[in-house]
């Protein structure tokens, strides 16, 4: 049976505890810039990794590629094609013999760590373990050449004040839950392994986190839980190819079959999932300058001064979400959204669920709030499925909406006006790299926020200038009048 299932990282912490979302991708930390779909030539082999591909091959017992051989390119350690690859060859072969998952955990830790610890924890201390004993670890090939903490850029390694670059992103708070859970399971971890300090006495946060980010970077979901796969995860990311990494349970091995033609020299690229810069900084530490893939999520708030607030918020909570506490322990209406970018005239790309949430907040009487709890019973449960009959209050809804996000586009267009270029001296690398992520971050989300502005106003301008029906899929067509 082939799969290639996918944990996001944002969710992959939280995982143990409660399966709030799954998605086919995988995991990996690369220092790319652009966009990497444009064949890519390298200067010249990795000497230092001469031996790697022999040594696992030795230990796996089998071929892993004839076709591919370990270079550098602009991106870092890479692939390439050693001779030319055709549509539909398999450029390699892993053996799941040779993958290191949690099964790999010594059986003392083990039966120390209970269930709270979830398998990206796991898999870090396997990788601690390694690095303890050095060369006389049997994974000593592959330990010794996964990224340095100073290499990788993903967001966990972010001080506050980098962090503050990409406040408006809701990956800022994404950021800020994963550097926390990371650090609830260190200290489950310390106190599981205090009465045996020899096995890992001297593990510190700094070194948890880093091998927390080789695995969540790296790691690719499995029947094991999760699994590393040494060389192939020296492949790059390309937003736009069809090439993933499959896993055959059957054969027992994990294979890439090419999705185009490679010519001697060229970079081979998979794609990690389809994921929007906030995932692609948090998980792997890079960006694209203009990533295909990108979304926004948005907040919205019912005002406290609305008279109708609690009518509202009962009204969401029955039909849309159920109730969110705050830090203080009060329900709070908050209400998030997913934003893609909104090209067709139906508007697809803004979620149905967020002009529903418009169209409540609209609402200035009992009975308007009351007509939207009947016609949502009338919906199999769905609150304001389809627009509201009354063209003035429809209009009065989405321009309402217009403005929060017009207030949004204002706020990410002052920061990024900020995010001034840095000198690029190596003090100063770090922080020119990040500052970049950021702005690509940002220029993503402010491109979907603009989209979503654009479909409103013509939207609002459609309504008011011509004749109009409501249909079963909730938007109105122009008529001529």
């Amino acid at each position: 049976m082939l799969w290639a299932t996918r944990i996001s990282n944002i969710r992959l912490y939280q995982y143990h505890r409660s399966l709030l979302f799954t998605a086919p991708h995988s995991f990996r930390t690369k220092l790319n810039f652009s966009s990497l779909s444009q064949p890519q030539r390298y200067c010249y082999l990795d000497e230092d990794c001469d031996d790697f591909l022999p040594w696992l091959e030795q230990k796996a017992g089998a071929k892993i590629s004839s076709v591919l051989s370990i270079g550098k390119s602009a991106f870092g350690r890479s692939l390439f094609a050693s001779k030319s690859i055709q549509t539909g060859d398999c450029i390699l072969k892993v053996p799941y013999s040779v993958q290191i998952t949690p099964d790999n955990l010594l059986p003392e830790i083990k039966s120390l760590l209970g269930d709270e610890v979830g398998n990206i924890a796991k898999l870090a201390i396997v990788i601690l373990c390694e690095q303890k004993i050095r060369r006389k670890s049997e994974w000593a090939p592959y330990i010794s050449r996964l990224p340095q903490p100073g290499e990788m850029h993903n967001m966990i390694f972010w001080s506050q004040d980098e962090l503050e670059m990409i406040r408006q992103s809701s990956v800022y708070h994404e950021t800020i839950n994963q550097k926390s859970q990371t650090e609830n399971d260190f200290l489950a971890i310390k106190r599981a392994l205090r009465h045996d300090p020899e096995i890992l006495g001297d593990i510190t946060y700094e070194g948890f986190m880093h091998a927390c980010s080789l695995v969540g970077s790296r790691a690719w979901g499995s029947t094991k839980g999760l699994s590393l796969i040494p060389f192939a995860d020296f492949l790059n990311h390309d937003g736009v190819t069809e090439a993933i990494v499959l896993s055959d349970e059957d054969k027992q091995d994990s294979e890439v079959i090419a999705d185009r033609d490679y010519g001697p020299g060229e970079q081979v690229l998979i794609r990690y999932g389809k994921f929007p810069n906030a995932t692609l900084m948090l998980d792997f530490g890079f960006s694209l300058p203009h990533n295909i893939h990108d979304q926004v999520q948005v907040h919205f708030n019912l005002p406290h001064h609305d008279l109708l607030r609690e009518m509202k918020i009962d009204l969401l909570q029955r039909h849309c979400t159920p109730p969110i506490k705050d830090v203080n322990g009060f329900k709070s209406s908050l209400e998030s959204f997913t934003i893609k970018e909104v090209a067709s005239a139906k508007g697809r790309g803004l979620p149905q669920s967020l002009r529903a949430f418009a169209r409540v907040l609209s609402c200035t009487t009992p009975e308007e709030l009351s007509d939207l709890a009947k016609e949502a019973a009338q919906n199999d449960g769905r609150l304001a499925r389809r627009p509201l009959s009354n063209r003035s209050k429809e209009i009065r809804a989405h321009e309402k909406l217009l403005l929060l996000i017009t207030q949004l586009i204002e706020e990410y267009n002052a920061t990024i006006k900020s995010l001034v270029p840095v000198n690029s001296t190596p003090m100063c690398v770090r922080l020119a790299v990040r500052r970049q992520m950021a702005r690509d971050l940002l220029s993503g989300e402010l491109r979907i926020l603009n989209s979503a502005s654009m479909w409103l106003k013509s939207y609002c301008t459609t309504l008011t200038t011509t004749a109009y029906h409501c249909e079963d899929i909730g938007d109105y067509r122009a008529i001529p009048g």
